[in-house]
């Protein structure tokens, strides 16, 4: 009996239409355009302006566009699950406002919380449904209003995020097409290089709080690039090495959009060529859980079914790790 396997059958996505350039940055904080690109490669990035709209909003948009895409009814999906750091609110999940949104009412959803990793991380939970042969249809969307907890006044964070959201469908595959393995990693020591410092039960909100900017996002820039660049390469090398898979093997890396010195050095311990390698953090910088299937997205017309994909991230936590993949459709 052949294997079932998890595979992504469609992706969606959502990116707001405001355009954050890097000379209109340089009027906020002391940087230009070429100390952006030359550092860290991203030349705009998309952020949500609408009042009153959300992390949910930009997933639900997702989503949507994901089930017109594939043909797939509301009723039919079994889980969702969001992949984002910036929920609407504490509580509830940010998973069951977007089901809600999308009239997504036989299934159960769920956040995860792994940052940067945190596509991965869902992937990796929802292969386990799949392949369990529980589930037949399950979402997973990442999605990050990161301008929400960005000082635009701090030069060491404002410049690498963006807003944006996009959504999979994975679904029950027999041909050997879908996940074919996954490493997933963490280090809490991390925390202390790149956290967010109140809001949570160790630091209640306060106007104390408030007053001295502790709910915005905390980096410390050489710490977190020192750790990203050893784990982010040294995971995707370990899965080609567990999988006998050399250079040759591999139709693309799709690793996380966080800065290209990361990528290029990803690339280079894999001996990838850049035009293996997705890119679109020069278009909407760093949207964390999101720049993974933003990428699967961006370059969809190019995958063809069979293609061996690695996917790779680090985040926050710290998190980080790595999928294996053969892509199981042709471009439409």
């Amino acid at each position: 009996m052949a294997k079932v396997r998890a595979a992504i059958t469609g992706v969606g996505a959502f990116l707001p239409d405001y355009r954050l350039t890097n000379d209109e940055l340089s009027k906020l904080v002391d940087t230009s355009d070429e100390w952006i690109m030359q550092r860290i490669g991203i030349k705009e990035r998309r952020i949500l302006k609408e009042e009153g709209k959300a992390t949910s909003d930009m997933g639900t948009w997702a989503v949507q566009d994901l089930l017109k895409k594939t043909g797939t009814k509301p009723g039919d999906v079994d889980m969702l699950i969001c992949a984002t750091i910036t929920p609407d609110m504490i509580l509830p999940a940010t998973a069951n406002i977007i089901a809600h949104k999308c009239k997504i009412h036989n299934a159960w959803s769920f956040d995860i919380n792994a940052a940067c990793s945190g596509f991965i991380f869902a992937l990796s939970t929802a292969t386990q449904f799949i392949e369990s042969g529980r589930y037949k249809k399950v979402v997973i969307v990442a999605a990050e209003k990161m301008s929400s907890i960005i000082d635009y006044t701090d030069r060491n964070t404002c410049v690498l995020f963006g807003d944006g959201a996009a959504a999979v469908l994975v679904e029950p595959n027999t041909d050997e097409m879908g996940v074919m393995d996954y490493i997933n990693r963490v280090d809490g020591l991390g925390r202390h290089h790149l956290h967010i410092k109140a809001g949570g039960s160790l630091k209640p909100a306060s106007q104390q709080t408030v007053l001295n900017k502790e709910h915005y996002l905390y980096q410390e820039g050489q710490a977190v690039f020192k750790a990203a660049v050893s784990s982010m390469a040294d995971v995707a090398a370990e899965i080609m090495k567990k999988h006998k898979l050399i250079s040759d093997d591999v139709s693309w890396l799709v690793p996380h959009q966080a800065n290209m010195r990361i990528i290029e050095a990803t690339a280079r311990r894999m001996g990838l060529e850049k035009d293996k390698v997705m890119i679109n953090i020069q278009k909407y910088g760093n949207t964390t859980a999101a720049t993974i299937p933003l990428c699967l997205w961006d370059y969809e017309k190019e995958l063809h079914k069979g293609d061996n994909i690695i996917l790779a991230a680090f985040g926050a936590g710290f998190t980080w790790g790595s999928v294996y993949l053969k892509w199981a459709y042709d471009p439409s």
